[in-house]
């Protein structure tokens, strides 16, 4: 369930070309035959997992970006070779989502970067929502140059129609080549939020811009991925989406089951979603990329049963009740679930936060990074 409802210079892909191994310009909007983009699209999903994201366990004790242990070089390494920490190394907590609404300047990104990292042992951010200043993104890239943070980034949809997420498609991608830091910080590119249980587009037309973001992005080995709920593709019938994307961005929100009670009885909603999206998405490799628990109701935020409470307590049972399972969780395809919470602060998303509006813990917070 999206959590806001609601909450510029145009630059054409069609000035740049597709920097990809299959070397074929191919802006995103150009059309192009199913079967030219299941040919351009063959490989670059293991092209892409196999040179940075996916590698064997006995790598996971390795120095790499962003593990807890790693120094960030003085200067921009010349190749990706080695620099990403294997995605099958990646399990338990990862970070938080952090609401961009606010177009934190780079003082306030470099803050709350820092305290991610340095407090909770952050190693991701990944971003929700939009700030369309020009350059904004730079700054995030530079906030997580500086304090050593991987990022989910995301071409945000919105809740009121219209093509704005076009642009901001086509300038995060102009900044993915042109910005030297990007794809060291740059994670993956997520397609969001809830654009089918949003019905923002079709899921054809979803999974062609899946299939398009991931050939341009190919050269600096950036996977492509939808940040979605389970229902959104069960409710659209979006079995070609999952088939697409490289890995699971997978929304976990049991607050709004109708089997909702409290935080810590969550569990067996949270298992039911894990088995439909290892099963449907073909053992992929799952994050919780938009996963938490509100402590208040508001508009928009709103259960489907008068059994589900909204408390801080029962937000903090839920997050302890994740971080028991991580045992479970680590058996999951590919090394084991990692989890974002949702949100960073009530300030950008109220009811969700693990700080209050005031900027207090609401509760101890110090979950697993690894089990």
């Amino acid at each position: 369930m999206s959590l806001f409802r609601p909450i510029t210079l145009f630059i054409s892909l069609s000035f740049f070309y597709v920097y990809s191994a299959v070397c074929v310009p191919l802006p995103v909007d150009d059309a192009a035959t199913p079967a030219e983009e299941a040919a351009a699209a063959a490989g670059l999903v293991s092209s892409v997992i196999e040179a940075g994201a996916l590698a064997s366990s006995s790598n996971c004790q390795r120095s790499c970006f962003p593990a807890l242990n790693f120094t960030m070089p003085a200067q921009v390494p010349s190749s990706l070779h080695d620099w990403w920490c294997p995605m099958e190394c990646e399990h338990a907590f990862l970070g938080f989502s952090y609401v961009v609404t606010g177009c934190q300047n780079l003082t306030q990104l470099n803050s709350d970067f820092a305290d991610i990292r340095k407090n909770f042992k952050g190693r991701y951010i990944r971003l929700y929502a939009a700030c369309d200043q020009p350059d904004f993104y730079d700054n995030v890239i530079e906030a997580a140059w500086q304090n050593t943070l991987g990022v989910h980034a995301l071409i945000w949809f919105g809740f009121d129609g219209g093509n704005i997420w076009k642009t901001r498609r086509d300038n995060l991608f102009k900044t993915l080549h042109t910005n030297p830091k990007a794809p060291f910080v740059t994670r993956a590119v997520q397609f969001g939020s809830e654009p089918l249980f949003d019905s923002v587009l079709p899921h054809e037309s979803l999974t062609e811009q899946v299939v398009r973001a991931k050939i341009l992005l190919s050269d600096v080995l950036i996977p492509v991925t939808v940040s979605e709920m389970a229902y959104g593709y069960q409710a659209r019938g979006a079995q070609d989406v999952l088939d697409q994307i490289d890995f699971i961005d997978a929304h976990i929100l049991p607050f709004f089951s109708t089997n909702a009670t409290t935080g810590s009885a969550a569990w067996p909603i949270v298992q039911q979603d894990i088995d439909w999206f290892t099963n449907y998405g073909k053992s992929k490799k799952i994050y919780f990329s938009q996963n938490g628990w509100p402590s208040v109701t508001s508009p928009g935020v709103e259960p489907n049963t008068p059994n589900a409470v909204a408390s801080v307590s029962s937000e903090q049972a839920y997050y302890q009740m994740l971080d028991s399972q991580c045992e479970t969780m680590k058996k999951a395809p590919h090394g084991g679930i990692g989890w974002f919470a949702h949100a960073y602060s009530d300030q950008q998303a109220y009811g969700y936060g693990i700080y209050d509006s005031q900027g207090q813990l609401k509760f101890p917070f110090q979950p697993r990074t690894s089990c």
